[in-house]
């Protein structure tokens, strides 16, 4: 029945669930620690620990690319007015989001499917395509081919009244030959 083993897989499955249990525990602590029920005169800096720490998590490239994207994404713009024709100046700067042109977003994996299917069905008709290319230069080079054998055997095996080969028009056949061939 069970025996041995079947108790040590039991003690281990149960030593694992308890790890998972724990680790929950620590995650929903992590999360319920910033909260609203911190005194508001300290919530700020509970804030802005909370961001810290979320930078901390993420890799070091991804935090660096991101704040590539917010300055790409802001735009700063210096303007100067003049006040009623007096010498004194105002400055005024004034911010103004810029969409950011290419962004990325992750396709699903629908998408990558369909674009996998669109590639290869793309590289099947390309293939198919080519293959009647060479079946048709295969076919006009064999009837070119048979063409000239029959001519040459037409004057190849041309007789005499008598029965005998001519050989007249087989010399001009070999001195034919001989031309295009130089």
């Amino acid at each position: 029945g069970r025996g041995f083993a079947f108790r040590r897989k039991q003690k281990i499955e149960r030593q694992y669930r308890k790890l998972l249990k724990k680790g929950r525990k620590v995650h929903s602590q992590q999360d319920s620690q910033f909260t609203d029920t911190y005194p508001e005169h300290l919530k700020h800096l509970y804030l802005a620990e909370e961001e810290m720490l979320k930078k901390r998590r993420r890799a070091p490239d991804d935090s660096v690319l991101s704040e590539e994207k917010l300055n790409k994404a802001v735009e700063c713009h210096y303007t100067v007015l003049p006040q009623d024709g007096d010498e004194n100046k105002a400055k005024v700067f004034s911010y103004r989001s810029v969409t950011t042109e290419g962004k990325c977003k992750k396709k699903t994996s629908n998408q990558k499917a369909k674009e996998e299917y669109e590639k290869i069905k793309a590289e099947r008709a390309r293939k198919k395509e080519e293959a009647e290319k060479r079946k048709q230069q295969r076919e006009v080079a064999q009837r070119l081919y048979k063409q000239k054998k029959m001519e040459a055997y037409k004057i190849l095996s041309k007789k005499t009244k008598r029965g005998q080969p001519n050989l007249n028009l087989q010399m001009e056949f070999l001195l034919q030959k001989i031309q295009q061939n130089t």
